[in-house]
Parts: structure tokens; sequence; C-alpha cells
């Protein structure tokens, strides 16, 4: 197959893969509302609607305690799902969960597979082993942070400490909505909302530790492009940055329907075809590459992908 007919395979994958993730967030966002059965798996939405009503009433916690109520946590089940609802309109946060839900099932998947611990990967320990303290105590420190995720992917929790920074803001403006209209309820969201900015550091998150020690291996962050070694959560964000996606986007290449948006972003990052298949064999061991993917070029793949039109945020 030559160089351009595979372009022309790949492109037509992506084209309907990104038709599929387009379809997301309308889909998800009627399962949230109905219990409805579809494409997605029941433990999909559950862990979705799970961490998205874990985040609602955290906020309403935080208001609890602004109020002076700092025992009370029966919150009333009209805020928790009109905070609910907010957060599902917003594709970015909506889609958020759906990739956290993603990276967890297929963590899960590859400690039955694989045998691949979901908190200490081969490549972790080694930096843990690290002979710089800086590197050494970076990962430490992810080493807590991955163990505290594995709890709360459990228990279909998401703490509001762990959201990306816009995700965050997001959940405070639906916050501050809720109490429009009533004088009392505006100041004691106002003062929850400060207490939670004051003590959010994004760099301080899970994904913001792993972004940092992968950005800070510079040539070495190759080793973190082998999901076997790295472990599905620096993997995930290797992927991201190595191929100019965002991260969400990376771990819902990893689904069923996304087989050429996930090889293109494999060479985008530069991974030799050899070490492209070596990750279908591990991610997805039916499948195999097309005839003539060797003939495309990461810069190539990555322009393919930055043409891609796909939903979080959108």
């Amino acid at each position: 197959m030559t160089g351009s007919a595979i372009e022309e395979v790949l492109a037509a994958e992506l084209a309907i893969g990104d038709a599929q993730i387009g379809s997301f967030g309308p889909i998800l966002r009627h399962l949230l509302a109905n219990d409805e059965r579809s494409v997605f798996s029941d433990e999909i939405v559950a862990r979705i609607r799970g961490m998205i009503g874990d985040v609602a009433r955290q906020l309403l916690d935080e208001v609890a305690m602004a109020a002076g109520q700092s025992d009370d946590r029966a919150h009333s089940l009209d805020d928790i799902e009109a905070l609910s609802s907010s957060l599902v309109a917003n594709p970015a946060f909506l889609a958020h969960c759906h990739a956290l839900a993603i990276e967890w099932q297929l963590t899960e998947r590859l400690q039955a597979r694989l045998a691949l611990d979901p908190v200490l990967s081969p490549l972790l320990q080694a930096l843990i082993a690290s002979p710089d303290a800086g590197t050494a105590a970076s990962a430490m420190a992810l080493l807590a942070s991955q163990s505290r995720f594995t709890q709360a992917q459990r228990r279909m929790q998401l703490p509001l400490g762990e959201l990306p920074g816009d995700l965050l803001h997001a959940g405070l403006v639906a916050l501050r909505n809720l109490a429009v209209g009533d004088a009392e309820a505006q100041g004691h969201a106002a003062a929850a909302e400060s207490a939670i900015r004051k003590g959010y550091d994004e760099g301080r998150t899970r994904l913001g530790l792993i972004a940092r020690i992968i950005t800070t291996m510079g040539g070495a962050a190759t080793a973190a492009l082998s999901v076997t070694h790295a472990g599905v959560a620096m993997f995930l964000t290797a992927l991201a940055l190595g191929s100019g996606q965002d991260r969400d986007i990376a771990a819902l290449a990893m689904g069923e329907g996304q087989m050429g948006r996930l090889a293109l972003a494999l060479c985008a990052a530069g991974l030799k075809p050899a070490a492209v298949a070596e990750q279908f064999v591990a991610l997805h061991p039916d499948v195999s590459l097309p005839e003539g993917f060797e003939q495309l070029g990461a810069d190539r793949a990555a322009g393919m992908l930055a043409q891609s039109s796909v939903y979080p945020g959108g």
C-alpha cells in the first residue's frame, strides 16, 4: 500500500472516530438523565454519574462549612441535582469524567490481563529510585496521588482538588449560579469559593504531577510511551504531550472505534512502527496495524490529528 493510500485509510478511520466522539456528549447527557442502555456500558455511565454527583456534594459541603454547619452533610436533593445537571451540561466537564472512567476501565483491564499494577508501574518505581532528589520526591508524590486516584475510582468519586483548573472554575460558577436570588446563600457560596480557590494548586494534582515529571524527563520521556512500562496514567499523559492532543482525547482514543486515532497519536508522538505495534498488542491484541503503516511519518500523523474535531470543550 502506498503512502497516500495508507493516509486515506487512516483519515477515513479518523473521520469515523471523530463522528463517534462527537456523539458521546449528547448520548451521555441523555443516559445520565434517563437511565437507558446504549453503546456505553453500565459501568461507565454509573462511574460518570458517581463522579459528578460526588463533585456536587463536595461543593455543597464547602457551602455548609462556610455557613458554620460543619457537621451537616445532609444536602437538598434538589440542590445536588441542580449542580449535577449544570456539570453534565458542560461538555468539557462531562468529557473529563468520561475520560477518567475510560482510564480506570483500561487500568483494571490491564491489571487483570497483564498484571500491571494500577499504582506502581515499573517506570514510576525507577523514578522513585532516581539519584536525583527532585525526581525521586516528585515520583513519591505521584505514587501517593495515584494511590488516592485508585481509591477514589473504586468509590466512583472525584476530589475537587484533583480537577483541572478550568473545570474547577466551571464547578464554582455552577455553585455561584445555584445561589442566585438569595443574598445569604450568595454570601456563603462566595465564601466557599474563596476557600476552595485558596486551597487549590493545580501543580499538585495527579495530572499536574504526571505532566511535570514527563516534561522534565526530556528525551527519556519516550519510555512513558510504553503502557506496560509506564502504566496507564503516565502513558496517557505522555501520549497526549507527544501527539499534541488533550489528555482527555488521548484517553478516549483507547476505546473501540478509535484505532485510527490511537495509531496516528502513537506515530505522531515519535514511536517507530514496531513500537506502535507493541502498544497495540498490549492495548488491543486482536487488532493489527493496516498494511503500509510504516510509510506514515510523524509530522504527517500529527497534521492529520490536528485536523480532527472532537468534543471536549466543544
